[in-house]
């Protein structure tokens, strides 16, 4: 009695983990495949990746039969560990040097799937109407992550406010300064940050999604803006390291980067932000 309570119960176990592997004829598993109507949990930054996510759940994801699910954040940070972690299943609120960057640092394995659109970085201020006004001795506040702080340093000498050593290009620290006319004092802040600086120093260097959700229209109010053209600094969607064929990954990928979300992008920040030309 006891051997054939034993095999009966070897044999249900047998069944109950076949029908978890769930494996088909193709020799992938059912878990490998997302169901039909599955949700894909994005994470983004609130302006314009939130907003340009909930013009693709509203207007264009229901034909395709996708589920989107948005979950907003505050910071460069939680998106990408929660991303790492399985919490989302994608996030959109980077460019590529800032996920090099971080998968270096952190030991993450994300991957960039598609550029969707540039935020142009500028410089801005309460105080002065032009970079020429800046006085010897300013404090102008800059991005402390390495990728946009270098950023921010090539911004302002494509702009004579300051010389870099020749070939640092956008990997300038404060270091790299070679010259500093105006002997301006740099005052590294996390990016989120830097709108309400604008209060307490003589000028910021902002990302393009603060400088808009802080009240600031980059292409009329920042003193001096990055070029869109040329420029490596676009904002894609980013997955898992093995989850770039997710079908719902493609779907969202084809529609941020379609006519239609490129007509409201254009259509709502008037030039502050840029649909991307390509991959």
């Amino acid at each position: 009695m006891r051997r054939f309570f034993a095999v009966a119960s070897a044999a249900t176990a047998l069944a109950l983990a076949l029908t978890a592997c769930g494996s088909t004829e193709s020799g992938t598993t059912a878990a490998a495949t997302p169901a039909a109507g599955e949700v894909l949990k994005v994470g983004a930054t609130p302006v314009p990746h939130a907003a340009i996510l909930k013009f693709v759940k509203d207007n264009l994801a229901a034909e395709q039969g996708l589920n989107l699910e948005i979950v907003e954040f505050t910071d460069y940070v939680q998106p990408n560990v929660q991303l790492d972690d399985g919490q989302l299943g994608a996030n959109f609120f980077q460019h590529r040097p800032y996920l090099d960057d971080f998968n270096a640092s952190k030991g993450t394995e994300l991957t960039y799937v598609k550029d969707v659109h540039l935020e142009p970085l500028g410089l801005y201020s309460k105080k002065v109407k032009a970079v020429a006004e800046l006085a010897d001795g300013a404090t102008v506040a800059v991005p402390n992550d390495a990728t946009n702080l270098g950023r921010a340093l090539k911004l302002l000498a494509d702009n004579g406010v300051v010389t870099l050593k020749e070939g640092v290009g956008t990997a300038a620290t404060e270091r790299d300064v070679t010259a500093n006319p105006k002997n301006l004092t740099f005052q590294p802040l996390e990016a989120a940050q830097l709108p309400r600086s604008l209060e307490d120093v003589d000028a910021a260097v902002i990302n393009g999604n603060y400088a808009i959700e802080g009240g600031l229209k980059p292409a009329t109010d920042a003193l001096v803006l990055e070029k869109a053209e040329g420029n490596p600094y676009a904002n894609g969607l980013v997955v898992a390291a093995g989850k770039e064929q997710d079908p719902r990954v493609a779907k969202l990928a084809a529609l941020l980067t379609g006519p239609e979300v490129k007509r409201f992008i254009e259509q709502t920040y008037s030039g502050s932000v840029i649909p991307a030309s390509g991959d």
